[in-house]
């Protein structure tokens, strides 16, 4: 079983830090009383003050509908220990099973947005829709970082590419 990183409030102006290496995420999202995890390996940072993050997510995930609909998103960075879990996660559908429990997950509440974080993860950056205006042709979100969390240890964790 992963364990679960203790994570502190970091500045969202350094969100770049663990995301510009070009990680491999672990998309959370919810609306109502649905959520979901998606494998993400399409990001981008695309400004640093506001904290601005693109990212594509096909039309036909579960997680594009959810963004639609909630305006919101945390983008969570796994350390290579849960690849895994993110294989998996890439491989299955959130309308048809409930990922957090299918491959030991733990959510846990964010502070500012309702998709929930994974406790598992040693990065956790709370978004908020800030432009869809390339949705329709692109399948192209840009989120801003409205809340980061980072763990104390390891301060560099190899991640997967």
């Amino acid at each position: 079983m992963s364990q679960r990183m203790h994570k502190y409030a970091f500045p969202v102006s350094k969100a770049r830090k663990y995301l510009e290496p070009g990680p491999v995420l672990l998309l959370s999202s919810q609306f109502e009383d649905q959520h979901d995890i998606m494998t993400l390996g399409w990001h981008t940072v695309l400004e640093f003050s506001p904290s601005l993050v693109g990212c594509m997510i096909a039309g036909m995930n579960y997680s594009h509908e959810l963004i639609r609909n909630s305006g919101q998103c945390v983008l969570n960075v796994p350390s290579a220990s849960l690849i895994d879990q993110v294989v998996a996660i890439g491989n299955s559908h959130g309308d048809q099973l409930d990922k957090f429990d299918a491959f030991g997950l733990t959510a846990e509440p964010a502070q500012v947005v309702r998709a929930p974080m994974i406790a598992e993860c040693f990065a956790s950056f709370e978004c908020q829709l800030y432009d869809d205006s390339m949705v329709d042709n692109y399948n192209l979100f840009i989120f801003e970082i409205v809340k980061a969390h980072v763990a104390e240890q390891p301060e560099y964790p190899t991640t997967l590419h």
